[in-house]
């Protein structure tokens, strides 16, 4: 058993002090073995999780999971710090270097008096100081990694930055209705390649008129997503207490459990 002072309350120096022991040898096999690659997911896993509180707008399972994200930050730094690279003090330091040298407007003498004077001004900064001098070098930092529609959305506004995009909304539908009648054409040519690059190109086009809607579209299908589901239940809940077999019961049918189910929601 490794010495540990026990407190009844503990900061950050403790939980990378509690991490360093993991860590080390003679302590957890499991903690001991992981590298960047086996835990990656879980700091995806452990974000959405901190969303999920903050859509639940539940304060103690927020703490909860931001200790949760925390914990990944100080993990993958410890890990460095065994290779000898940087640790957790390098990964505060660049952070708060990087906040003072974007906000010069509260640490400098420049100025910035809207939210949206601020944006472009990092928007400026950060361009500036990795060395991007297009907005395609801005667009190659965007990660490959990113939710697609976030991906998408991000490099339409990247790119409108620079002029490349619709005056105004109407452009971006009819671009939309174009693509519609594209990917109509590949599926009546039943080519499997086509289908996917004009289902793609449909996506995308959807995602710009987002934008010039004011509409996040990641947000936007996610409570679709669960608008569906929580009809879906409905539905379910209302064939099963009339005795119909959904898989045996005409999609016509269905549809008109779907209103109903749309009434009762509404009502509520």
């Amino acid at each position: 058993m490794k010495n540990f002072n026990f407190k009844s309350r503990y900061g950050f120096e403790d939980l990378c002090a509690i991490m360093k022991i993991l860590r080390e040898p003679g302590g957890c096999p499991w903690d001991r073995e992981q590298t960047h690659e086996s835990i990656k997911k879980s700091f995806i896993e452990e974000t959405y999780e901190v969303i999920e509180a903050i859509n639940k707008n539940d304060k103690t399972l927020l703490c909860e999971e931001l200790g949760d994200a925390l914990l990944q930050v100080v993990f993958h730094a410890e890990i460095e710090r065994g290779e000898g690279s940087f640790d957790i003090n390098d990964v505060c330091d660049g952070i708060c270097k990087k906040l003072i040298e974007r906000h010069p407007h509260v640490f400098a003498s420049d100025s910035a008096d809207t939210p949206q004077e601020v944006l472009v001004k990092w928007d400026e900064i950060k361009r500036k100081t990795k060395g991007q001098k297009t907005q395609g070098d801005s667009m190659k930092a965007v990660p490959l990694e990113l939710p697609a529609l976030m991906r998408a959305q991000k490099l339409q506004s990247k790119a409108r930055k620079a002029g490349f995009d619709w005056d105004k909304a109407d452009g971006a539908f009819d671009a939309l209705k174009s693509e519609i009648g594209e990917l109509e054409e590949a599926y009546r040519s039943k080519d499997a390649f086509d289908i996917e690059d004009e289902f793609g190109d449909v996506l995308f086009s959807a995602v710009n008129v987002s934008r010039f809607l004011g509409v996040d579209s990641e947000e936007a299908l996610t409570k679709a997503s669960n608008k569906f589901f929580k009809r879906y239940l409905i539905v379910e809940k209302l064939a099963n207490e009339r005795g119909i077999n959904m898989k045996e019961t005409p999609v016509e049918e269905l549809d008109k459990l779907w209103n109903e189910a749309k009434q009762i929601i509404k009502s509520n």
